[in-house]
């Protein structure tokens, strides 16, 4: 979850910051038989993939407007997902959160409108951590149980399952129903007369009652739908802080208005009340992070959270996405991630970071596998796609996170970010071609793929809160280029434009060669530079690199270019062309060929690039 507001923090990071190498590289996904590469994350809001419902009614009920289930992922279904060279499924939505339906026969009770986002509820606004969204179940008295067997469908495909864990906030009415024996809900036994005590889960506004911020801009809850509970009253007192720190009784309607702040034992004045973890285990394992805090007293936060981790290890979940992984303090995440990785040692577990100063912090102290890469390498790529700015700043980050770049996942799309095919991204689909070659291809990270994103999905319906350019996470709606190629449950693509379905296959074609090379694992070198000295048709919408595998590598060229071809001879300098040897090279893209050229100053590629084209030539070894 990221949204355009103030966070308000409480100085949760007091490590310092490290500038060497974490001390080992997550482990590669070994029941994949075929990836000698890495992995490949599709990102997919459950609740919109398999619904086949084109009204996008704004503000629609699920009458109106549908909703996608578990039982979608049918083999078929997970079958497509395979074939684009996905490792791990990344089940977007999946908690049970707020959402407004009346599901009071199955024990839920009802949520407010007032403090809830859209129709069908911000997956970010969790209300019970025990439990899955009941919108997603065909009988929702079921749906534990047809969740887990979406998890052993997604196995048999030889696709593991991420699901979200949004450790910062909870919704403002959680409620565990389904919460196992031994196990107390968040805030069941806080001293609600203190704004904060360490084993308090919430901080509190003492004396204050909650009131329902003023809206914005004509908004009203359900679009001015009357409802029962839609009264602009929300009843908490005291008041909570609200998810993003603010401490007002009142929040502002910019805030995270909708949660809860956790205590994770930091004090307002933004001091630790918990253990410091020694600056030596940034080299140590998992195992000795898990030592360490084996005899420590922690807050009661952390003991709930790490109860919910391990409750979905034991059913079957394979990693974890961490939602606004930076607003915890790293010592939890030591604590955290050392206690599921003593379960299972291949879970796979990324977070949502955004201050690049907290990269290493966050990485070796708080034992995270994958952090995102947005601030720098998306944004970046972004304003190249846009025609704002020229590749060099791409070849930069990635020489200051060479020490890192393995942990530093790549995207161009999720749900916080615009759809690229958007007229407030880029406008066409094509445009993300050369950015999504340089994204996959450039490191050792993973790959993530937002589902629709394959088949140039624009996000331009107005499903009710929020505003279009990325597809909806608030409400009930259908996503039109991913129903074409879901084709009424067949999912066989046959609806899909031609430009569409070409445009799935260069995703199939690319994220599979990030997969199953084995010079993903290797060695990059750039090219950039040393091609823009020598301004020979080489310009700065163009990017190339090397990566090297012990028995051949990948030579990448981009052409960002929207509507100009280009020509020049392609330059490796003679240190890179140790391994190299002269002869017939093949695009791994088209299956073209060309020519690899040895002179006495290194080795030369014609290339001739279309506008938007790129080129991944396979370079066999002596």
């Amino acid at each position: 979850m990221r949204k355009i507001i103030k966070i308000i923090g409480l100085g949760l990071v007091s490590v310092g910051i490290a500038s060497c190498a974490p001390s080992s590289t997550p482990s590669v996904d070994k029941e994949n038989a075929d990836m000698h590469g890495k992995p490949v994350v599709y990102q997919v809001f459950t609740r919109l993939f398999g619904n086949t419902n084109q009204s996008n009614v704004p503000w629609g009920t699920i009458e109106q407007n549908g909703v996608g289930k578990f039982s979608d992922f049918s083999d078929k279904a997970l079958q497509g997902i395979h074939e684009l060279g996905v490792t791990h499924i990344w089940y977007t939505g999946v908690p049970h959160h707020d959402v407004i339906r009346d599901y009071t026969a199955y024990g839920i009770s009802l949520d407010d409108p007032d403090v809830v986002k859209g129709r069908a509820g911000s997956p970010y606004a969790v209300k019970d951590y025990y439990n899955v969204n009941p919108d997603l179940a065909d009988n929702p008295a079921n749906r534990l149980a047809e969740f887990d067997a979406l998890i052993e469908r997604t196995h048999q495909h030889n696709m593991k399952v991420i699901i979200d864990i949004v450790p910062n906030h909870v919704a403002r009415n959680y409620q565990s129903i389904s919460k196992p024996d031994g196990v107390e809900d968040f805030g069941v036994n806080d001293d609600t007369s203190v704004a904060y005590a360490r084993d308090n889960n919430f901080y509190y506004v003492p004396g204050e009652v909650f009131s329902v911020p003023d809206s914005q801009n004509g908004y009203a809850p359900l679009g001015g739908e009357a409802h029962p509970l839609s009264d602009g009253q929300f009843t908490e007192i005291p008041a909570k802080w609200t998810g993003n720190g603010s401490r007002a009784a009142k929040p502002d309607f910019n805030d995270w208005y909708e949660t809860v702040k956790v205590n994770y034992g930091v004090r307002p004045d933004g001091s630790h009340d918990f253990p410091s973890l020694p600056d030596k285990y940034r080299q140590l394992d998992h195992a000795a992070h898990a030592a360490f805090w084996a005899d420590k007293d922690v807050p009661n936060s952390w003991l709930k959270f790490k109860q919910i981790a391990l409750y979905w290890l034991e059913r079957g979940v394979d990693g974890f996405r961490y939602d606004m992984a930076e607003m915890v303090p790293v010592e939890f995440w030591s604590y955290l991630n050392s206690s599921i990785k003593q379960v299972n040692p291949d879970a796979f577990i990324m977070a949502e970071v955004y201050n690049p100063a907290q990269y290493r912090n966050y990485l070796l102290l708080g034992k995270m596998d994958y952090l995102y890469d947005k601030v720098e390498f998306y944004d970046s790529l972004k304003r190249v796609m846009q025609q704002k700015d020229g590749t060099d700043a791409l070849e930069l980050i990635q020489h200051n996170l060479a020490d890192i770049e393995q942990h530093m996942l790549h995207f161009l799309e999720n749900h916080d970010e615009q759809r690229i095919a958007s007229p407030e991204f880029a406008g066409k689909a094509e445009i993300g071609k050369p950015a999504m070659v340089i994204s996959t291809l450039i490191s050792r990270s993973p790959t993530m793929l937002y589902f629709g994103q394959e088949v140039g999905e624009d996000g331009s319906e107005n499903a009710g809160f929020g505003s279009p350019s990325r597809t909806s996470i608030f409400d009930y709606v259908g996503v039109p280029a991913h129903q074409r190629w879901m084709n009424n449950g067949k999912f066989d693509g046959a609806k899909l434009t031609p430009e569409e379905s070409k445009l799935r296959s260069f995703y199939a074609k690319l994220l599979t060669i990030s997969k199953n090379h084995p010079a993903m694992q290797g060695q990059y070198s750039s090219l950039h530079s040393v091609n823009r000295w020598r301004e020979r048709g080489y310009d700065q919408y163009q990017l190339s690199f090397m990566r090297t595998a012990p028995n051949s590598s990948l030579i990448v060229v981009s052409n960002f270019h929207q509507t100009k071809a280009v020509s020049y001879d392609l330059f490796i300098p003679n240190e890179l062309m140790t391994k190299l040897q002269q002869g017939q090279i093949t695009d791994l893209l088209t299956g073209n060929s060309n020519k690899l050229h040895v002179l006495d100053d290194g080795g030369h590629i014609a290339v001739t690039l279309a506008p938007l084209e790129s080129v991944v030539y396979e370079i066999t070894h002596e």
